[in-house]
């Protein structure tokens, strides 16, 4: 018969190397995670560049052809505030939400198909996330940033509608 003592040490033994490699796990799965996370950042990064370009393009195609005598003098520019590229490009004619990033292309398909203004609150769990305090300040500034490019309206404070451009109204998402 074995005594309590050793059989406590032989289960002691046993999870001692089950969590050993369980850690080795981990470590393995936290490698992977790195990977996949650069992997991502990198692809979005990608596909933000494209949607400038694109939008960039879109604009150069709706834009009268400009004679070289007619070119004004290059103004000088302020230097960006930020670093990398503008993924959500100013609301114009013509440009629909496909063109935003998928975050901000969701809350604004979720504003148009609301019967009123949303508040951050209300938009946090329709987009998949918890409602938590950090989720609801980070989606409000995707709000703003979308009120402040044209995309939606703020009339009043907190609250969020569609932003109202003559003749395009249910157009958000034509393609």
């Amino acid at each position: 018969m074995v005594s309590l003592p050793e059989e406590l040490q032989a289960r002691e033994t046993a999870a001692r190397q089950r969590v050993e490699e369980l850690q080795a796990e981990a470590a393995e799965v936290a490698v992977r995670l790195e990977r996949a996370r650069a992997d991502l950042s990198r692809l979005e990064i990608t596909r933000e560049t494209v949607m400038e370009v694109l939008a960039e393009l879109s604009v150069a195609d709706v834009a009268p052809a400009v004679e070289a005598h007619d070119v004004p003098e290059p103004r000088e520019t302020p230097a960006p505030h930020g670093i990398g590229v503008m993924a959500v490009p100013p609301w114009r004619e013509g440009l629909v939400a496909g063109v935003l990033p998928d975050v901000y292309r969701d809350i604004v398909e979720i504003v148009a198909d609301a019967r009123g203004a949303l508040q951050a609150k209300q938009i946090v769990p329709r987009i998949g996330l918890e409602a938590t305090t950090a989720k609801i300040e980070g989606t409000r500034g995707k709000l703003k940033r979308l009120v402040e490019r044209g995309w939606l309206d703020e009339d009043t404070p907190g609250r969020f509608t569609l932003a109202r451009h003559d003749g395009d109204a249910g157009h958000v998402n034509s393609r």
